[in-house]
């Protein structure tokens, strides 16, 4: 990817769940292909704050937004103080995300031995964050006949996993809606896509990287034997936020190693 392919034209970034791994890289890249300012969500504030420095290092603006996207008040407010900092947003990555509890992957089991009370962590950030991100920066991107919106998900969403089956449901649902949304705005210049992840190495899948077992047994299904790393996935993003993909909407990457193959 050349940078005159990914050229952001001095676009200002929302990234939600920017703290670490795939959020850090991909505001990270944001910023070294040429957006003019980056706000930095995370759930920690020490998270947001290191990596907006991070991204002033490239002599771009940032800001550091505490908060949790689940909450639709608490994503509104996040997204008019980015407003208020440089102006609206003219690209946002939904990237905030867990595989269940708070800090860590969640406990696999079957979806008949769990019940509702267990469903909402898969749930909340997954989608409904996706959601309430999404409905904040729309109505100005409508506005200014321009935007991209670009959210993460999971290869779970689009293949099945059989022991994560409300996480699957969330990451699925993301996709659809994206479709939706796509359809519903890209008559007013805003385009709405997905990239879906395989493993990655990032601090939420350390467990596996120290295990060689476990490792070994997890890449078997990759035609690409190794983990995905948090770079991979931004460039992919880059690329979607960028002016390039003008004429790229409702559609979902895979970046994935080989994991499942789009046709």
């Amino acid at each position: 990817m050349t940078d005159d392919l990914a050229g952001l034209d001095g676009a200002f970034a929302l990234v939600t769940g920017a703290g670490r791994g795939i959020g850090r890289e991909i505001a990270l890249s944001l910023a070294r292909h040429g957006a003019r300012a980056v706000a930095v969500n995370d759930y920690f504030a020490d998270r947001a704050e290191s990596v907006a420095d991070e991204v002033r290092g490239f002599g771009i603006d940032a800001v550091a937004l505490v908060g949790d996207v689940s909450d639709h008040g608490t994503a509104l407010r996040l997204v008019d103080t980015a407003a208020n900092a440089f102006g609206a947003v003219d690209i946002l990555v939904n990237n905030a995300g867990n595989a269940g509890p708070l800090n860590g992957i969640g406990d696999r089991a079957p979806f008949w031995e769990t019940g509702p009370d267990e469903w909402g962590p898969w749930l909340d950030t997954n989608l409904y964050g996706v959601l309430n991100c999404t409905r904040a920066v729309l109505p100005s991107m409508v506005e200014s006949g321009s935007g991209r919106v670009v959210s993460v998900i999971s290869d779970a969403g689009r293949v099945g996993e059989p022991d994560l089956a409300v996480y699957a449901a969330a990451k699925a649902g993301v996709a659809g809606f994206t479709r939706s949304i796509a359809k519903a705005v890209g008559r007013y210049g805003v385009t709405a896509n997905c990239v879906a992840c395989g493993y990655i190495d990032t601090p939420a899948t350390s467990m596996l990287a120290q295990n060689p077992e476990l490792l070994t047994r997890a890449l078997r299904p990759y035609q690409i034997r190794r983990p995905g790393r948090p770079k991979d996935v931004a460039a992919a993003v880059t690329f979607l936020a960028s002016p390039a993909a003008s004429w790229i909407t409702g559609q979902t990457y895979p970046v994935n190693g080989g994991y499942s193959m789009a046709q």
